[in-house]
């Protein structure tokens, strides 16, 4: 099992990159795709069309998500924390995502970098123009 880190720049403020991430509406604009989502504890959430699949454990409203991400008959939950910070760009997205299993871990780095975090930051940069 591998742990990843990183921090993203997000050209909006926190409020509305919590928005782009919790509002399945605004999910869909920026992913292409439909998607499950609710900021209730304890409910499920489907993206990308199903290739992610997960339970939502804990939201503060505009600064925190926590998610619990599936990955077959794991053992150890992989968990996704998401943590919003002010920033004088817009926003830092603070990602940690825990336990993301040995053979997975090269799509899932490559995935947050370019099909997570990099369709979200064009979105919004897409906004401003």
């Amino acid at each position: 099992m591998k742990n990843y880190k990183k921090y993203y720049i997000i050209t909006a403020p926190p409020e509305e990159v919590y928005l782009g991430l919790t509002t399945p509406t605004t999910l869909l604009l920026w992913t292409g795709e439909d998607a499950v989502m609710s900021t209730e504890p304890g409910s499920e959430f489907s993206l990308w069309g199903g290739s992610i699949e997960g339970k939502n454990i804990e939201f503060v409203e505009g600064k925190k998500i926590v998610q619990e991400w599936y990955f077959g008959d794991q053992e150890e939950a992989s968990i996704v924390t998401i943590i919003l910070h002010a920033d004088k760009k817009g926003t830092s997205a603070e990602l940690r995502h825990t336990n993301i299993p040995d053979e997975a871990y090269e799509d899932m780095v490559e995935g947050w970098d370019h099909n997570y975090f990099g369709a979200l930051q064009e979105f919004y940069e897409e906004e401003e123009e």
